[in-house]
């Protein structure tokens, strides 16, 4: 890890983006490729999106499902993408508490929203939060970099990732950024 921080000095991690925004452009990325999401994003933002490219729940809301048909979405992302906006219009999904909230609530938060899964909450935590002690067990970076750094090339279980990640508490999503850097030395922006 040491040598990661070295080589990586400098560089780390930026919030991007509203919360609303940042949700529902992980919905319209889901599965597919970040050329193809990127298309379909700014199709979806020319039809709810302000002129200085806010996205805001109402304005999903007032185009519904049928209103985003022709940006590109499946029509389960559409129907994703409206729960998500209806659940920050009524206060299901309320950022402002976030602040006050362990990591586990607001992935119980994020998770209780249709097309969202533990995967993108903790990746939400991470990008957008800046959560310092996020570790996606589940994401397969963090698996590959562990298992070429650390076992040789074994493939590891959950259970064993997560136990050897204890190590790096309360600082787990430093670890992990520096993990995928060993992989990709370009920092993806969530």
């Amino acid at each position: 890890m040491a040598g990661l921080i070295r080589r990586y000095r400098g560089m780390g991690l930026v919030s991007r983006g509203e919360p609303f925004t940042t949700l529902a452009r992980s919905i319209v990325g889901q599965q597919i490729s970040v050329k193809a999401a990127d298309a379909v994003w700014a199709r979806f933002s020319a039809v709810v999106g302000t002129p200085d490219g806010t996205i805001e729940p109402e304005a999903v809301m007032a185009a519904g499902i049928a209103g985003l048909s022709d940006c590109g979405l499946s029509a389960r992302k559409r129907e994703y993408v409206c729960d998500l906006a209806a659940r920050f219009v009524s206060g299901a999904v309320v950022p402002e508490r976030w602040q006050a909230m362990e990591d586990a609530e607001i992935i119980a938060e994020l998770c209780a929203v249709r097309g969202i899964g533990r995967w993108t909450a903790e990746m939400f935590l991470i990008f957008n939060l800046l959560r310092p002690d996020v570790y996606p067990v589940d994401d397969l970076g963090l698996q590959k970099a562990l298992s070429l750094l650390y076992f040789s090339g074994e493939r590891l279980s959950p259970r064993a990732l997560a136990d050897f990640g204890e190590r790096w508490r309360p600082w787990r999503t430093v670890a992990t950024w520096y993990l995928w850097r060993s992989l990709d030395p370009v920092a993806v922006a969530y």
